[in-house]
């Protein structure tokens, strides 16, 4: 693995004075930091807000991801808007419900550029829905930014060609693959190893491409592959094909949903080898469903970790348990550094307008946010670092962070 890298400070809880002058405008006339809906207003320079909409999905299969990047970005508008907002502009957050579902998040996307007319927007959570509101962000140059789409062609299409409009804030799946594989072979001494993937997914057969690469070149061995599809409940034929390869680690890469049944059922079978995963994995929910005890010796690459003892990161955890009674995961965290990385970008390009906010989120460089230190590249990725997570009797321990 590669050393640590130190996060440069970052003002989590007060934005610093460069974040929060220059010339912007936005459109509406809400005073409030939050909503769930408004419309018909336009955007010029006498607006009182500024709107960024948030394309989330607060209900469905994956409800547990929108709702937390919710209130991450729930938070940093508060913070900004506390702080005296954007050259005095309040930021307005107009979340819509897309329901986990890829049409809902075309209409929200919709709704979102021409009805509400939002400066920017948080793309949804998943990479399936964001994929589905790439055309819109690109006809209507509303500049969108995922806080957890970690699929590759989020921004690059298969041709190549990049979503000019579309960018993202967490790293994408081959580097979380590739980080997962050299934290079995290098720290757990893994030699033969099993993948088992959600084959309906893109994000789990890209990081399970990537996984399997990454292993291969490391000298290890996949003794055995898998696949089940979202919906499953019952996955112990798979599991007993798995366990008589006799891996001594298998690799997951799917949503908790599956995940949680999974990890219980692999264990009841006498699996007891470590099992690791993605940031798919990160929701309270797979606790529940796998329980305490058969997530110990199980491992994920995330974005980071509220046990991080970095300065910057503990005062952001300081802030978000104090409005919401709970630990920040890592959806909250990107939430949170995705209001940061747009906010920031408004300010820079000194206009709301979406064609030069798109430019400045194109230009940025060594921005720190909660969950890194990150510059944009070529295909609007952000480099930054991973963080390695361990569950020790239902809790995620910080293990250790890993740069690109």
């Amino acid at each position: 693995m590669t050393e640590k890298k130190t996060l440069k400070r970052f003002a989590s809880v007060f934005l610093t004075s460069s974040l929060i002058v220059g010339a912007l405008a936005g459109c509406g006339s809400k005073e409030e930091g939050t909503s769930t809906d408004s419309g018909g207003s336009t955007s010029d320079d006498t607006s009182e807000v500024i709107k960024i909409g948030a394309n989330l999905e607060l209900s469905g299969a994956v409800a547990s991801y929108g709702s937390s990047i919710g209130k991450g970005a729930e938070l940093a508008v508060e913070e900004i808007n506390a702080a005296g907002g954007i050259d005095g502009k309040k930021i307005e957050l107009v979340k819509v419900d897309n329901k986990s579902e890829n049409s809902e998040a075309t209409n929200a996307a919709i709704k979102l550029a021409t009805q509400d007319k939002v400066a920017a927007m948080i793309a949804p959570a998943t990479s399936g829905n964001v994929i589905a509101t790439a055309q819109i962000a690109n006809q209507y140059k509303i500049p969108t930014v995922t806080a957890s789409g970690t699929a590759p062609n989020v921004t690059e299409n298969e041709d190549g060609s990049i979503n000019d409009f579309v960018f993202r804030t967490c790293f994408i799946d081959p580097f979380q693959g590739v980080v997962a594989a050299n934290f079995a072979t290098e720290e757990l001494k893994a030699k033969n190893v099993a993948i088992y993937a959600d084959n309906s997914s893109d994000y789990a057969k890209g990081l399970a491409a990537a996984f399997k690469e990454q292993i291969e070149a490391n000298g290890g061995t996949v003794v055995k592959e898998e696949a089940y599809v979202a919906d499953d409940v019952d996955f112990k034929s798979t599991l007993t094909n798995i366990k008589s390869a006799n891996p001594d680690f298998v690799f997951i890469p799917g949503y908790y949903e599956e995940v949680g049944l999974i990890v219980k059922q692999a264990r009841e079978l006498g699996i007891d080898v470590p099992l690791m995963g993605a940031d798919g994995w990160d929701s309270p929910t797979l606790v529940e469903l796998a329980g305490k005890d058969a997530l110990n010796n199980t491992f994920i690459t995330n974005h980071y970790s509220s046990q991080d003892p970095d300065e910057t990161i503990q005062s952001f955890v300081d802030a978000f348990e104090a409005k919401f009674s709970e630990a920040p995961n890592a959806f909250h965290a990107l939430g949170y550094d995705t209001v940061y990385y747009i906010v920031d970008a408004i300010k820079r390009a000194g206009s709301a307008d979406g064609e030069a906010i798109q430019k400045a989120l194109a230009e940025t460089t060594d921005l720190s946010l909660i969950t890194g230190t990150f510059s944009v590249d070529e295909k609007h990725n952000p480099v930054k670092s991973a963080t390695v997570l361990e569950y020790v009797d239902g809790n995620q321990q910080f293990n250790s962070k890993v740069n690109p």
